[in-house]
C-alpha cells in the first residue's frame, strides 16, 4: 500500500499555514507529530458530550467516558500486541513510564553492586531514572557504545551483560541517529542472565509495526503525541503478573481497594498505577490516532518514511560540507536524520532555516551522552513522518543554501 500524502495532508489543518510568509514545512516529528482533524474532533467531542470522571460514577456520562477510556486501553494492547490489556498503564509520557519502572521494579530488585546496562544513544528519559536508582541502591551503570557508522555496538553490549546485570534498558530507535537497535537479539542476552529488559519505543511505535511479544521485552514504553495523538499521554506495557508484583508508584484516589487509618490495599492492575483523575479526554483521542494509523497500515508508514529518508540522505550527501550522524542504510534506521554543517552551529542553521518556513530541531536532543560520544556540541535534526513529501526535503536543502550563503559571506568578511 502506497501512502497518498496529497490526500493525507488535507487531514492536518496545521499544515495549511504560512510561517514567515512561506508555506510551513514541518520536519520536527521526532519531537512531536501533528494531529489529524479526527483526533482533534475526538477530543472536542469528549468535552462537548461525554465529559465525566471515570470508574466512579454510574450516571450515563460517566459510563460513556469510562467505556471510551477502557476501549483505548484495549486498542493500545492490540496495536503493539501486548500480552494483556490489564498490562497497559497510562502515564503522562514515556519519561514517566520509565520512571515508574525504575521506582517500583528497580527499588524492589536492584541492590548494591548490581548492574544496569544502557547505551550511549539513550534519551535522558532512559538514563536519568536509572541514574537515580543506581544512586539510591549503590548499583553500577554501564553504557554500550556505537560503531563509527552509528549502529549499536552489539558486541560491546554483550560484553557488558553479566550475572550481576539486573536491568537492560535500550532505545528501539534513536531520536538522534535514527538507528534501529536489534531488540530481539538484546532480549536473549538479558533473559540469559535473568535481567529485566526495558525498551524505550517512543521513536519506533509511531513509525513501524511493533510486536511487543515478538520483540521479547518485559516492558515497552511510548508516547501518544509522537504518533498523531495528544500530548500528556504515555503508555507503559508489561505483563499483568509483573505489574501485580510491584508496589504502587503514586498514591491517591482510584488506585486503592481499602483504606484504613494505618494502611491501605491496592486496586487491581492497571488501576493500581493510575492514581487520581487521569488524562481522560486525551486518552480517548489516542484511540482516534490509532484508527488513523491502522487504516494507513504501519508497514505502509514505514515504507513511506524509508523512501523519504533515502531521498533526504541522498540530497544531504550531495549538498557537501555536511556530516550525517547515523547509518546511511535506510533499512537500519528511522526517519530522524541528524547532521552537522561545516559552516555553522546547529542553532544558527535552525534559525535561518526557520526563516524559510522550515521547522527542524537543533540542540542535544536530550541526548548529551551521545553528543559527547560524537564529539559535537549539538546537531541539526530533520525528522519525517507520514505527511511529509520529497518537495519538503527540497525546501530544506534550499534553506541550507541560504545558511551556506550567510556563513560564507561571514567567513569572507572575517578573512578581510
Amino acid at each position: 500500500m502506497t501512502i497518498d500524502t496529497g490526500r493525507i495532508r488535507e487531514d492536518f489543518p496545521i499544515l495549511h499555514q504560512e510561517v514567515h510568509g512561506r508555506p510551513l514545512v514541518y520536519l520536527d516529528n521526532a519531537a512531536t507529530t501533528q494531529k489529524p482533524q479526527r483526533v482533534i474532533d475526538a477530543l472536542v467531542r469528549y468535552y462537548q458530550r461525554d465529559n465525566a470522571n471515570i470508574h466512579r460514577g454510574i450516571h450515563q456520562l460517566a459510563v460513556r467516558a469510562t467505556e471510551q477510556y477502557e476501549a483505548t486501553r484495549s486498542r493500545v494492547a492490540s496495536f503493539v500486541n501486548a500480552p494483556d490489556p490489564r498490562g497497559i498503564v497510562f502515564t503522562r509520557n514515556t519519561s514517566e513510564a520509565l520512571n515508574l519502572v525504575a521506582r517500583t521494579w528497580g527499588d524492589e530488585h536492584v541492590g548494591e553492586g548490581d548492574e544496569i546496562v544502557l547505551t550511549v544513544m539513550e534519551h535522558h528519559s532512559n538514563i536519568v531514572p536509572w541514574q537515580l536508582l543506581a544512586q539510591r541502591k549503590g548499583a553500577c551503570l554501564k553504557y554500550a557504545t556505537t560503531t563509527p557508522d552509528g549502529r549499536l555496538d552489539i558486541d560491546h553490549l554483550r560484553s557488558l551483560i553479566t550475572p550481576r546485570t539486573r536491568v537492560v534498558s535500550v532505545t528501539h530507535a534513536s531520536n538522534v541517529l535514527g538507528t534501529i537497535t536489534p531488540v530481539s537479539e538484546i532480549a536473549e542476552m538479558a533473559k540469559s542472565v535473568g535481567a529485566l529488559f526495558v525498551v524505550d519505543a517512543a521513536q519506533s511505535v509511531p513509525h513501524m509495526a511493533v510486536d511487543m511479544q515478538a520483540l521479547g521485552c518485559d516492558v515497552l514504553a511510548f508516547s501518544a503525541h509522537k504518533m498523531l495523538g495528544p500530548t500528556g499521554v504515555g503508555v507503559l506495557c508489561a505483563p499483568p503478573e509483573l505489574l501485580e508484583s510491584l508496589p504502587p508508584f503514586l498514591g491517591g484516589g482510584e488506585m486503592i481497594s481499602v483504606v484504613r487509618e494505618d494502611a491501605s490495599t491496592w486496586a487491581d492492575v492497571p488501576h493500581k498505577f493510575e492514581a487520581g483523575t487521569p488524562n481522560i479526554g486525551d486518552v480517548i483521542a489516542l484511540n482516534a490516532a490509532l484508527d488513523y494509523l491502522e487504516e494507513l497500515g504501519m508497514d505502509a508508514v514505514r515504507e513511506h518514511e524509508r523512501d523519504l529518508t533515502a531521498y533526504a540522505l541522498d540530497r544531504l550527501q550531495s549538498f557537501g560540507g555536511i556530516t550525517i550522524h547515523g547509518p546511511l542504510d535506510v533499512d537500519e534506521r528511522g526517519g530522524a536524520v541528524s547532521f552537522s554543517m561545516d559552516e555553522a552551529h546547529p542553532h544558527d542553521v535552525s534559525t535561518i532555516v526557520d526563516g524559510h518556513g522550515v521547522a527542524i530541531r537543533a540542540g542535544h536532543h536530550c541526548a548529551q551522552l551521545l553528543m559527547r560520544h560524537l564529539r559535537v556540541p549539538a546537531t541539526t535534526r530533520a525528522s519525517f513522518y507520514l505527511y511529509n513529501e520529497p518537495r519538503e526535503v527540497d525546501a530544506l536543502i534550499d534553506a541550507l543554501e541560504d545558511v551556506r550563503r550567510v556563513f560564507g559571506h561571514a567567513s569572507a568578511r572575517s578573512a578581510v
